[in-house]
């Protein structure tokens, strides 16, 4: 896909900008790392102040020419990585510590307007849904994956509770075509679910997501992420991360949650030092921010953001590796394919 030649706002609204700029205070300078660069909104609002610098990821390819303009607007105040933000200690100094880092999950406009890319239900193209830098297709998934996969896939991942029935149909469809395209998807869906108009979501909306996020490991690549970039968070930096699911959002809240200072003690026979010991962020206040009325009626799609941020302590960097045992369900799904 060759992108037009206008501003980067026509591609993509950046969720919830004022917020994050508000929480960022880029007019006190400082160095940033957009770990989803997206349409570069985030980043290129605050290159917009002095003394700011902008270390940017995406794995996705299609985002490198608007990159590249940022670059050559800002030159050496911007940089841009096409990695995972999953692999940012492979790109970062070990050293190198940022004021601002910030994971914005959802999908971009443009991504989604690619109809050939299978991430909108109304793409009339193959099933892929890659991001970007992904190992595996949701074609070949839905056409090569056992039923007990499938099942795990799209109930844990999509948190579809009606998974066995639509699995059911893409078996039977499969045995007579190969399945190739959204729209035979679309349907497979439609046979499996009753319409529910009391719900505002399509109802394909929980296996897309399921197939989406195996695809693109979606949940390994958020742990790795954001454990990573908290060993590049400066004392009293800011992690700031945009979430669109439950799924994403509960990995957050109990990452923030469970790393923070002045949590309770889960048990009282556990020693109240090593609770006190055992944290990265400062108390979590557990307050989530929600895209205004204003903002949903210009984007829909931001109706389902949550923003949480935490603050960075004093305490030195450690793994935080409990997470990936909480979440480990998801992960071993996720590696169903190697």
């Amino acid at each position: 896909m060759i992108l037009p030649h206008t501003s980067l706002e026509n591609f993509h609204f950046p969720v919830m900008l004022d917020e994050v700029i508000k929480i960022c205070k880029p007019e006190n300078g400082g160095d940033f790392i957009d770990c989803t660069f997206g349409g570069g909104g985030y980043s290129e609002e605050i290159l917009k102040y002095p003394n700011t610098k902008v270390i940017a990821f995406d794995r996705d390819i299609i985002t490198k020419p608007l990159a590249e303009r940022l670059k050559n607007k800002y030159s050496d105040r911007f940089n841009f990585h096409n990695e995972k933000f999953g692999n940012i200690d492979k790109v970062l100094n070990n050293n190198f510590k940022a004021d601002i880092i910030i994971f914005d999950l959802g999908l971009s406009n443009f991504q989604l307007n690619d109809l050939e890319r299978g991430f909108s239900f109304n793409s009339t193209g193959r099933i892929d849904m890659g991001m970007g830098l992904s190992s595996i297709s949701a074609e070949h998934v839905v056409n090569n994956f056992d039923d007990l996969s499938l099942k795990k896939i799209i109930k844990i991942l999509g948190e579809e509770k009606e998974a066995s029935k639509i699995v059911r149909n893409i078996l039977k469809t499969r045995k007579v075509k190969k399945i190739t395209r959204v729209t035979d998807l679309v349907e497979i869906i439609k046979r499996s679910k009753k319409k529910d108009f009391k719900k505002k979501i399509n109802i394909c909306t929980k296996t897309f997501q399921a197939l989406r996020i195996f695809v693109n490991k979606e949940i390994t690549e958020l742990i790795d992420g954001i454990a990573k970039a908290t060993k590049h968070l400066k004392f009293g930096g800011k992690i700031i991360i945009v979430s669109f699911h439950s799924l994403e959002d509960k990995i957050v809240k109990h990452y923030f949650q469970n790393y923070s200072a002045g949590r309770p003690n889960p048990s009282r026979y556990f020693p109240q030092k090593a609770i006190e010991d055992n944290n990265l962020f400062e108390k979590y206040k557990n307050r989530i921010l929600k895209p205004t009325a204003s903002e949903i009626k210009k984007n829909p799609a931001s109706r389902s953001a949550k923003l949480r941020f935490a603050i960075r302590n004093k305490r030195q960097f450690f793994n935080p590796s409990l997470l990936k045992l909480k979440f480990n369900k998801y992960i071993e799904i996720e590696n169903l394919y190697a």
